[in-house]
């Protein structure tokens, strides 16, 4: 007898908290994620800040690219991470293949793209080759493994310099294209 009524009771335990999590995946689910903006949200509204922040993108035991802040302001309904202080590690086949600082950056944590941008001296990206690339702004598309930029780029390396507009970096062939108005010089290695 006392099993039967053990049964029930945990029968609706089982079913309120089948109804709780419904609620939960109703009222928390974000349609349409991918095709917003990425601007700020105010600061006043954060659901959490954390110091010393890092998310890391990982598949299967590899890890693809980490992004680290001294500062990380997070908003679940947005599905973004709004960063200061930023340094981004980009990995390739052959290990740890970029390295990205920047003052911001906005990190969708849905889609895993993210931007990055200085508000005075421009981002440096240091490749393991050898080369520096400099511009304002960078955006990471995570679902092509692209680096992209319409600002004003330079790449330094190897005694090369190439100045111009937009850039686009394929992390999967290693490759860096300067999108318009292309210059090239020779100049001493260092």
């Amino acid at each position: 007898m006392w099993e039967r009524w053990l049964r029930r009771g945990l029968l609706a335990l089982s079913v309120v908290l089948a109804a709780f999590l419904g609620y939960l995946l109703i009222t928390r689910s974000n349609p349409g994620g991918s095709s917003r903006s990425v601007a700020p949200v105010a600061a006043e509204s954060a659901d959490a800040r954390i110091q010393d922040f890092t998310f890391t993108q990982t598949k299967g035991d590899l890890v693809q690219w980490k992004v680290e802040a001294q500062q990380a302001r997070l908003y679940e309904k947005e599905s973004r991470a709004l960063l200061s202080k930023v340094q981004i590690t980009l990995y390739g086949t052959q290990g740890k293949e970029l390295t990205l600082s920047g003052d911001e950056g906005t990190l969708d944590t849905q889609t895993k793209n993210f931007q990055l941008s200085n508000r005075s001296a421009p981002i440096v990206v240091e490749t393991q080759s050898g080369y520096t690339i400099q511009t304002n702004h960078l955006i990471w598309t995570d679902a092509r493994h692209e680096i992209h930029t319409g600002d004003h780029v330079t790449i330094e390396g190897h005694g090369l310099q190439v100045t111009g507009k937009g850039l686009l970096g394929k992390m999967d062939t290693e490759e860096f294209q300067i999108l318009d108005d292309v210059h090239v010089d020779i100049v001493p290695a260092s």
